[in-house]
């Protein structure tokens, strides 16, 4: 009984602890904000990657001083770090576009919750809506004909993966659109198999899922004999349809935390092809945003320019003499015109830079077609880094 007791006493300085160390992480990120205050006025950059190397550095030192070693305190302090370029991104959005800021916000995404689009839409909006209404979609048309219409503030959409790539269908979809992209979030993919009931994978005969996992788990799949594969319009639609069926020889590909919602459980984990698997979602608007200048932009153009030899070529070479750096070229072929291809550039610059100004007018000579889908916040943070020689030993 005494030992009982004792433990008892020790979780219950830990839940106190964990509430104090709560405390402090919301002061800090009130800090931050009040750090975000002060570079409005100042036109300086969000990220100061030489400061927060020299924090990092710090800190490793004073937590090996308390018996913390090095790669713990790098994993906690780098997501603190990253909450908080993210938190002061999103006010200075606000400055900018102070007309589109409201407290409850619509958006469409593909599926239903638990969805990794669902996921990724309130991950998204955590940091800058009280309140989301949520509209589920059957396909990637039906999202752009949501926002379009003006039934929704914004429509989600999964533009590539890092383990199969490019989600041509969206692609298609942007190439007759009048909308804007307005932002991205980069969404973990950590794929499970989930089951409504308890069971062993041996007895499973059937997996649900929508299309684009069944591609990034193909080597787990091709190790099970006797599987059948039921495609689905999505995960959320998928994960439904298990738990309706109650059924101990089916089960879903999806993640472990949308698996919550539809009272799934985890039958087998990090079963994608590649354990770091990611997807980047492009968010869509009637209209186009502001991106502050103290913030990492992006810019997304689709052009065409004919049969013309070489004339492509010279469109990036118009980026690269203008020190433009591109991180994504994706071409898609147009439809009713044979052989012919668009082309979507993503760009490392914002809309309103000089430099990004001058490539489109003499982009635009070299083209036939050119537009400008969108200039966005980028959302992707990497992490600071410390060389092991910087780190002191003792």
């Amino acid at each position: 009984m005494s030992e009982e007791l004792d433990l008892n006493k020790i979780r219950e300085k830990i839940t106190k602890l964990d509430k104090n160390l709560l405390e402090l992480f919301a002061q800090r990120r009130a800090l931050t904000l009040n750090v975000a205050k002060s570079k409005a006025h100042l036109i300086r950059p969000v990220r100061d990657q030489q400061r927060e190397q020299e924090l990092l550095i710090r800190l490793i030192t004073q937590g090996k001083e308390l018996g913390l070693d090095a790669h713990y305190v790098t994993s906690i302090f780098q997501s603190i770090i990253e909450d908080s370029v993210l938190n002061q991104q999103a006010y200075l959005q606000t400055l900018a576009n102070p007309d589109i800021q409201v407290p409850t916000v619509s958006v469409a995404f593909l599926g239903d919750k638990g969805s990794y689009s669902y996921l990724a839409s309130h991950r998204y909006f955590s940091r800058r809506a009280e309140t989301i209404i949520e509209s589920g979609c059957c396909s990637f048309a039906e999202i752009m004909q949501q926002v379009e219409a003006g039934h929704v503030d914004y429509g989600v959409l999964p533009i590539e993966n890092t383990s199969s790539g490019s989600i041509n269908e969206v692609y298609d979809v942007l190439q007759h659109t009048n909308l804007s992209i307005v932002g991205e979030i980069t969404q973990p993919i950590e794929h499970c198999l989930l089951t409504a009931v308890n069971t062993r994978l041996d007895k499973i005969a059937t997996i649900y899922a929508h299309g684009q996992p069944f591609t990034q788990c193909s080597h787990f799949l091709d190790k099970q004999e006797n599987i059948r594969i039921e495609y689905c319009e999505s995960t959320a639609e998928a994960m439904a349809k298990v738990y309706e069926l109650q059924d101990e020889t089916v089960a879903v590909i999806g993640s472990e935390e949308g698996g919550q919602l539809y009272r799934l459980h985890a039958l087998e984990v990090s079963i994608a092809n590649q354990k770091e698997n990611h997807s980047r979602f492009i968010l869509v608007a009637r209209k186009p945003v502001n991106v502050a200048e103290q913030i990492p932009a992006k810019t997304t153009i689709i052009l065409s320019t004919g049969h013309k030899a070489g004339a492509l070529v010279e469109c990036l070479i118009v980026l690269k003499n203008k020190g433009i750096n591109m991180c994504k070229l994706e071409s898609r072929p147009i439809q009713g015109r044979p052989w012919e291809e668009m082309f979507y550039i993503d760009v490392e610059a914002n809309l309103k830079s000089m430099a990004l100004q001058e490539a489109i007018t003499d982009i635009t000579e070299l083209t036939t077609f050119i537009k400008i889908l969108g200039c966005y916040p980028i959302e992707h943070i990497n992490p600071t880094s410390v060389p092991s020689n910087a780190i002191p030993n003792n």
